[in-house]
């Protein structure tokens, strides 16, 4: 599926982008919509509930009623909101976190862009989100909004930093960014070949630092409904608000992806004898034990403070991802020579 090549670009290359472009954003948005009503019922198992079971077959129609009521309701505006940042940055916050799916390599053949600095390209667009948030709490001219989109601002940078730092172990052991590359790198066959091996101080920087950047507990604190009403969405309602937790969400499945393949092998099977199942197969499975994972923390643990959540991430992952690249490199310098 990669369209880049040196002949002029026609209007049947441009239909066949749009389409995928179109297709990938049907499989998003299925997932969205049933992540949330797994997601319900893996807390309602979790916590001795059913979670949803009315509105269709095993409630598998919740999340659809669900949505399609927000879609509906009133669109509100705040009197003396600034108009044209408060529509925007709902915009703002979606566009980049679907562009980052277009690098996620899926199998060998099955990908939609083959960047070679693909790693580089979603960490630059992902990180245009935290200015959409911080946008649309200035613009909904509300303190409690303002206040969320603040602590976002100070969260998601400061977790930016241990994240894109602890990658780069992996970029170090592969000698490239781009992601398929580093996918054919942990091809050894079994899974010790894989990064999360070798690279356990960064996999585990990494973890905690993309939940961080999920605004999913226990980091939900730009949200927290306890002290900011909603946080930076306290304004928005409708569709606009419907953008925000959709973007969210497709998040969950870009940082499952990312995990997916900078860690865990991306479609590898993780021992030979297994290699008769197709790659699309494994890489499914790893994904949803990632995405099953997150679910896990937010039915287990509590919403932690602000000044934990700020020393967390500069008084331990920082330091962390900085000796994570130190032995790594070191490693290299002793026993790669």
């Amino acid at each position: 599926m990669d369209w880049l090549s040196s002949s002029p670009v026609t209007w049947y290359d441009a239909l066949v982008v749009f389409l995928w472009g179109v297709v990938l954003m049907l499989v998003v948005l299925g997932f969205v919509t049933y992540a949330i009503y797994f997601e319900r019922k893996v807390i309602g198992w979790m916590q001795y509930r059913q979670g949803p079971n009315r509105v269709g077959p095993l409630g598998l129609l919740q999340s659809v009623a669900d949505i399609l009521k927000l879609l509906i309701k009133e669109d509100t505006i705040p009197r003396k909101a600034d108009r044209l940042l408060f529509v925007f940055a709902p915009v703002l916050a979606f566009i980049p976190s679907f562009a980052v799916l277009a690098v996620i390599p899926y199998t060998q053949k099955l990908y939609f862009a083959d960047l070679n600095v693909g790693l580089l390209y979603y960490v630059a667009l992902s990180g245009i989100s935290t200015l959409a948030i911080v946008l649309g709490g200035w613009a909904s001219n509300n303190k409690y909004a303002l206040l969320g989109g603040m602590r976002s601002a100070a969260q998601m940078i400061s977790y930016e930093v241990p994240l894109v730092i602890s990658v780069t172990g992996v970029v170090m052991m592969s000698g490239t960014l781009n992601l398929r590359g580093i996918v054919d790198a942990q091809s050894g066959g079994w899974f010790w070949d894989w990064n999360f091996l070798p690279q356990i101080i960064g996999f585990a920087v990494f973890v905690v630092a993309a939940i961080s950047e999920l605004n999913r507990t226990p980091f939900d604190l730009p949200e927290a409904e306890s002290e900011l009403v909603a946080g930076y969405h306290v304004e928005y309602s409708g569709f606009r608000f419907a953008f925000f937790m959709l973007t969210e969400y497709v998040y969950v499945y870009a940082i499952a992806g990312l995990a997916t393949t900078l860690f865990l092998g991306g479609w590898h099977a993780p021992a030979p004898f297994l290699d008769f199942i197709p790659g699309i197969i494994w890489f499914a499975l790893k994904f949803a034990f990632i995405v099953f994972f997150l679910f896990w923390l937010r039915a287990t643990l509590p919403r932690i403070r602000i000044d934990q959540l700020m020393g967390l991430g500069w008084k331990l992952l920082l330091p962390l991802s900085l000796v994570n690249i130190f032995l790594t490199a070191l490693f290299y310098e002793l026993f790669q020579r």
